[in-house]
């Protein structure tokens, strides 16, 4: 478990540690160590943002990669694992020696699991949700609640399903209010 951190109001000091989620209706991110559904658009977006940045994840998350660490950003797993390794991965024992690792320019992403996102959320700054209008009664993980009090709303952007995407979504930014 992350130690709280003070949140800090001016961001031109410091790094910031940012989530990157798809959030279905119920709250639900995953199910059966996946995401909970092929979301084009939503890929595009995550990569469009985190592209450059230092990633933290999970060691299931990266696993579930088809291809291995994400070109572009420094790649940095989280595994109770002693003996795990992978190819471009900066490996790790917890979530503050994965912040110390992180070595690319601007805020650091966390992009999962649940575990992650629940070690991290109370000294995250800045949440990107694609929310999805949409529920999965399969669904066996999920985002921690997001009390909307303690968050302002930065940008929205809804869309509806298509042909490539087959649920309506709307990224969503919001940034923790200034304690």
């Amino acid at each position: 478990m992350m130690e709280k951190q003070d949140i800090k109001c001016d961001e031109q000091h410091g790094r910031y540690l940012a989530a990157i989620v798809v959030v279905a209706q119920d709250g639900a991110i995953g199910r059966r160590g996946d995401l909970l559904c092929h979301l084009p658009a939503d890929l595009k977006h995550f990569k469009q943002i985190t592209m450059g940045h230092s990633i933290v994840m999970g060691r299931r998350t990266f696993d579930s990669f088809p291809k291995g660490a994400l070109p572009g950003r420094q790649n940095i797993v989280v595994t109770r694992n002693p003996h795990f390794s992978a190819p471009d991965v900066t490996v790790v024992h917890s979530v503050d020696e994965a912040l110390r690792a992180a070595s690319m320019p601007g805020d650091v992403f966390i992009i999962g699991g649940a575990q992650i996102y629940a070690a991290t959320f109370q000294s995250v700054t800045t949440l990107h949700l694609t929310r999805l209008h949409a529920s999965f009664s399969d669904a066996d993980a999920f985002f921690p609640t997001i009390d909307p009090d303690e968050w302002q709303m930065i940008d929205e952007e809804h869309h509806p399903a298509d042909d490539r995407n087959p649920y309506p979504y709307t990224f969503v930014t919001l940034r923790r209010k200034c304690q």
